[in-house]
Order: C-alpha cells, then sequence, then structure tokens
C-alpha cells in the first residue's frame, strides 16, 4: 500500500516501456501520414472522439470494478484484525487458570499467529517461504502435507478448542463465543481466496488496451496537419493519461499481489502477531514491518 502522496516515480516506473512505444508509435503515425500520405488524407475528427468517449467509459469501469476487489479485500483483512484480538482476549478471559490451561491456550494462540502466516504466504503464492515456527514438527508436517495449511491449521485449533471444552475449562457458552470466532476466520478465509482465484474479465483489460492505442494512432492522424511534428509529442501526452489511467487501476484487480498498491497482509499479519504475543506478556516480540524505501508497505 502506497503511504507517499508523491508517487510520480512509481507511475513512471511502471508505464515507461509503454510510454516509449507510444511515441515511437506516435512518430510512425506523423511520419506516414505526412511523407507517404503527403496530407492528402484527413481522418475525421469523429473518430477518434467517438474512441475517446468509449475509451473513458471502458476505463471507468474496469477501475471500479478493480477499486470494488481492493477495497473487499481490506475489509477483509480489517475484520481480519479484530477477530483475532477478540479471539485471543475471549481464550485468555474465559478459561480457568491452571498451568495446563495456560499451555493450551497459549498453544491456540501461537496457532492462530501460524494460520495468518500461511493465509498470507498462500495469498501471494509464496508457499516455499512459509516456516510455521509456532508449530510442534509433527504437526508442521501433518499440516504441510495438505494442499489447504491454513485451512488444515484452522481445523486443528477447532480440535483443540474441542478438547479444553472437554476438559471443563470452558463453559458452554465460552466453547460457543470462541467457536463462533473460529467460524468467522473459516469465512474470512474463504473470502480471501475467492478474491485471489476469480480471474478479472481479460476482455474488458484487453479490448480497453487496444482501443487506447487505436484512439492514439487516430488522434495524432487527425492533428498532424494542424501541429505538424509537434502533433507526436501531443498524441503521447493524450495516450498517457488514458495508459496510466488504466494501468493503475488494473494494479488494484490483484489486491494481495506483492506490489506497491497491493493490501499490506505482511504489516497487518505482523501488527497481529505483535498484538497477541504482547497479550500473552511475552518477552520476544518482532519488530513492526518497516516501509520500503519509505514510499510503500507491503
Amino acid at each position: 500500500m502506497l503511504i507517499k502522496t508523491k508517487i510520480y516515480n512509481q507511475i513512471l516506473t511502471q508505464t515507461w516501456k509503454v510510454d516509449l512505444i507510444m511515441i515511437f508509435s506516435c512518430a510512425g503515425a506523423y511520419f506516414f501520414h505526412d511523407q507517404i500520405l503527403d496530407n492528402n488524407l484527413d481522418v475525421p475528427t469523429i473518430i477518434p472522439t467517438v474512441l475517446g468517449t468509449a475509451i473513458a467509459f471502458f476505463i471507468g469501469f474496469n477501475n471500479n470494478q478493480a477499486y470494488d476487489r481492493w477495497w473487499e479485500a481490506r475489509k477483509i483483512w480489517g475484520e481480519i484484525v479484530n477477530d483475532s484480538r477478540t479471539f485471543a482476549r475471549d481464550l485468555l478471559s474465559y478459561s480457568k487458570k491452571s498451568p495446563e490451561t495456560d499451555h493450551l491456550i497459549k498453544q491456540m494462540i501461537l496457532r492462530h499467529i501460524d494460520f495468518l502466516y500461511a493465509l498470507k504466504h498462500n495469498l501471494r503464492d509464496r508457499m516455499d517461504k512459509l516456516q510455521l515456527p509456532n508449530l510442534s514438527e509433527n504437526e508442521r508436517q501433518q499440516v504441510l502435507r495438505q494442499s489447504n495449511v491454513h485451512n488444515a491449521i484452522l481445523f486443528n485449533n477447532t480440535k483443540a478448542l474441542k478438547n479444553i471444552y472437554d476438559k471443563k475449562l470452558i463453559n458452554d457458552f465460552e466453547f460457543l463465543q470462541i467457536d463462533a470466532m473460529l467460524v468467522k476466520f473459516s469465512n474470512e478465509m474463504g473470502m480471501s481466496e475467492r478474491i485471489k482465484n476469480t480471474i478479472f474479465p481479460t476482455t474488458y483489460s484487453y479490448l480497453t488496451k487496444v482501443f487506447i492505442w487505436v484512439f492514439v494512432l487516430s488522434f495524432t492522424f487527425v492533428i498532424s496537419p494542424f501541429l505538424s511534428y509537434y502533433s507526436i509529442f501531443v498524441g503521447w501526452l493524450v495516450g498517457f493519461v488514458f495508459v496510466s489511467t488504466q494501468i493503475n487501476g488494473m494494479n488494484l484487480v490483484t489486491p494481495f499481489k506483492k506490489h506497491p498498491t497491493s493490501i499490506p497482509i505482511s504489516q497487518i499479519t505482523r501488527t497481529i502477531e505483535i498484538n497477541l504475543l504482547q497479550m500473552l506478556e511475552e518477552n520476544d516480540i518482532p519488530e513492526p514491518t518497516k516501509p520500503i524505501n519509505k514510499e510503500y508497505i507491503l
């Protein structure tokens, strides 16, 4: 997630290749019209006008849908933060105090931290980097054998909660309250996976790109007789507006991807970990996630 208001370098980094291609395309359109056609063919101004209107609708629709996906993902992870704190607070507050209970409760909270990291790594397709330091070796091998590691960890926490209930360490009401949190984690996990696995319709982005290039070339043709070689710069400038808007909007389509505009699930997961470890009164607390180049957080 971007944290700087001045993002010119980010925009240029993402668009410089397209800018170069567009400049050469505009130059080619100008010289073709000026040298080969020798100004004998005038492109009707209605063509870029209609194309520009169509592109505006396409980009507006794409960006609205992309932002909806991004904002839904952010709300889901906001709920995960609140539910994780509630989950730990209920476990620590409801259970009867004893060395056995304290150990079981601590184990559940630490297991939940690993659940969050497993979910985060899955959403970013980085399961090869997953470590799960809070699980025993047997449990770690057991969950890694499954295709959905974070679901396996959540299932183990459900079994651990049932074990605490069977030992009469919590009553019926407390069991239902904590189990409701596990159900919410399952729902939030599923919603996150739905956003990650649902592909944005490629026809929308593809047609938008095609229309932009047709528009830029036709626009350069139209203004060539009036602006001479300055039409190359003006054509690029107008195209840059459409291209940069379209590219920045499409970056929001994959909100969990490791990208400056993505949801900062690494920072969110680390924040939850810090909060839960402090609730457990642990001494070894990790540092908060720091911004990258003071520009964005992941």
